[in-house]
């Protein structure tokens, strides 16, 4: 597979991230793949190239990164993958166990690195906007984690364009490790990202790490409202809703399907080939709950779409409130 640059950084990653929100615990959602259930997928994606995963300390409170630290430790050598974590979500009660402020970022560092059994993450992301905590104490603890070995480089996830500016800004006037990388939602039936996130990234040489790139599924098809769908996930997800299924989010999701029959493919073929045409995009992030998602996935690369393919893919689309920013 090929490997390509993290932004404007040295570090090499595989063109597919492999999202690690799928193993963990069924205690945290129904549809999680528990450590055994999850070992042939990072076999698999290891066999196929992948050298770039994604967890969080949030998804399975935990568990994911013990499940993604036991079975890369398995089926890799440390120096020849990338792994990322992310730290902001609620890790327990206190009033302390979530967001960014340095007791906290300090904190679930070292259980992150605990968890997954390893001694540094090569990618430390925030994983949203904290209103609560100022900015410079952010950036300085995670300054502090990279100058401490704990881990390369650092990232963030969705937040509006401004508030990412104004941390590259603030890191820039302090000299502290500036973000490298971006990790917003963007697939075809939310695309506001192109207006100002996207354009901020290329031209401050931010690598851009997609998440939902196939809208948790709805891409994929076979869901005429919420709660359907041919997977556990799709059945019990109450999030889409919030994101998905609007009348133009259907027409964009049959204009994939019509493209992919006439040219032998999946919906998820077709849907990743399009993110992955972008030249802003540096590697999205696939989810697997079947391992025949990760054969789509990986195959989704040597698609090429035509033109007039992009162009009745892009047609339907209508523009949405900013979502899942907080």
């Amino acid at each position: 597979m090929e490997q390509v640059r993290l932004g404007s950084t040295g570090l090499k990653v595989s063109r597919l991230c492999l999202g690690c929100m799928t193993y963990g615990s069924k205690a945290w959602r129904s549809w999680v793949l528990d450590m055994e259930e999850a070992k042939p997928f990072f076999q698999t994606a290891v066999e196929k190239g992948i050298t770039f995963f994604d967890t969080a300390n949030v998804y399975s409170i935990g568990a994911s990164e013990e499940v993604t630290g036991r079975w890369l430790r398995e089926f890799a050598r440390r120096e020849e993958i990338v792994v990322a974590t992310k730290v902001n979500g609620p890790m327990g009660p206190g009033p302390n166990e979530k967001g960014l402020s340095r007791k906290s970022i300090m904190a679930q560092i070292d259980a992150s690195l605990s968890r997954l059994g390893m001694d540094y993450v090569d990618l430390y992301q925030i994983h949203r906007f904290d209103y609560e905590t100022p900015i410079e104490e952010t950036l300085e603890a995670l300054n502090d984690v990279v100058r401490a070995g704990k881990a390369r480089y650092i990232g963030a996830s969705s937040m509006y364009a401004w508030q990412f500016a104004r941390m590259l800004a603030v890191s820039d006037q302090h000299g502290w490790s500036r973000f490298v990388s971006m990790q917003p939602q963007y697939n075809l039936v939310y695309r506001e990202e192109e207006r100002e996130m996207l354009p901020l990234c290329r031209n401050e040489g931010i690598g851009v790490i997609p998440w939902s790139p196939l809208a948790r599924g709805f891409l994929a098809g076979g869901r005429g409202a919420p709660k359907e769908g041919n997977t556990e996930r799709a059945r019990t997800d109450e999030f889409s809703p919030r994101l998905y299924y609007r009348d133009a989010d259907f027409k964009v999701v049959d204009t994939v399907t019509e493209i992919a029959k006439a040219r032998g493919l999946s919906n998820m073929q077709v849907a990743l080939a399009w993110v992955l045409k972008n030249p802003a995009i540096t590697a999205p992030i696939i989810g697997a709950s079947k391992l025949g998602h990760l054969e789509d996935a990986v195959s989704a690369l040597d698609v090429k779409l035509s033109d007039d393919e992009v162009k009745a893919l892009e047609a339907e689309y209508q523009p949405k409130p900013v979502l899942d920013h907080a």
